[in-house]
């Protein structure tokens, strides 16, 4: 065993050695190409991290500073001035248009999402709620939770289970999920799915026992048997 391997040592090495001939000749013969190709990406990354520090970044600070008044309306549930602003103060909807790239308008769609359910336009609501986009848990979960009562409201049960159900797997936790959970249940009941309404009042009480949804569950479970 010991000399068949000695025996095909120096195959391996031929081998190697040829493809290293190529890799070489590959490189003689596209050095131009493979040149161009090394400044084109330098150019790239030094155009990204200039675009990040001088452009973007600034903008991000505007869009903070320019969107203030408009959550203080949001506050005290002034919905109509939070969406289309007073004065020269702009509302959720100019800053999601005058400041797109920025993370600023990305959570003024959420805002101008949950302004649109109030005001009772859900199919605005689902438009901007729909567009947002985070990786926060509870904030995600809300918006979940939003966009599946939006679609209630449209009596689009389907898509106001499939909402509640997305934002469960995609943002569990033990505060948000039993609501998402209890609100799936009772359009399942709606749409007269009864196994299904069965299925998540029961995942209630299993799997959030302590929760405020847990203390009346068993009523819901009753009734969908």
């Amino acid at each position: 065993m010991v000399k068949k391997e000695k025996q095909s040592q120096p195959d391996s090495m031929e081998g190697i050695e040829q493809a290293l001939t190529r890799t070489e000749q590959f490189i003689e013969d596209n050095s131009k190409t493979l040149s161009y190709l090394m400044v084109a990406i330098v150019v790239v990354v030094v155009l990204y991290i200039g675009a990040q520090r001088y452009y973007i970044a600034p903008l991000q600070e505007e869009a903070a500073g320019q969107m203030f008044m408009a959550e203080k309306f949001f506050e005290r549930d002034s919905f109509d001035l939070a969406l289309n602003g007073y004065g020269t103060y702009p509302g959720f909807i100019e800053i999601t248009e005058d400041y797109k790239i920025t993370k600023t308008a990305n959570l003024a769609k959420y805002y101008a999402g949950i302004c649109y359910l109030r005001i009772g336009d859900f199919e605005k609501a689902v438009k901007y709620l729909k567009d947002f986009n985070t990786k926060d848990v509870l904030v995600g979960s809300v918006k979940y939770s939003s966009l599946g009562d939006a679609y209630v409201e449209l009596e689009d049960f389907h898509s106001a289970v499939k909402a509640y159900e997305k934002g469960i797997s995609e943002f569990e936790n033990n505060f948000t999920s039993p609501i998402l959970l209890k609100k799936a249940g009772i359009v399942y009941e709606e749409m007269n799915q009864k196994s299904e309404a069965l299925k998540v009042f029961s995942q209630i009480k299993t799997e959030f026992p302590d929760s405020e949804e847990a203390r009346d569950i068993d009523k819901y479970i009753a009734r969908s048997k």
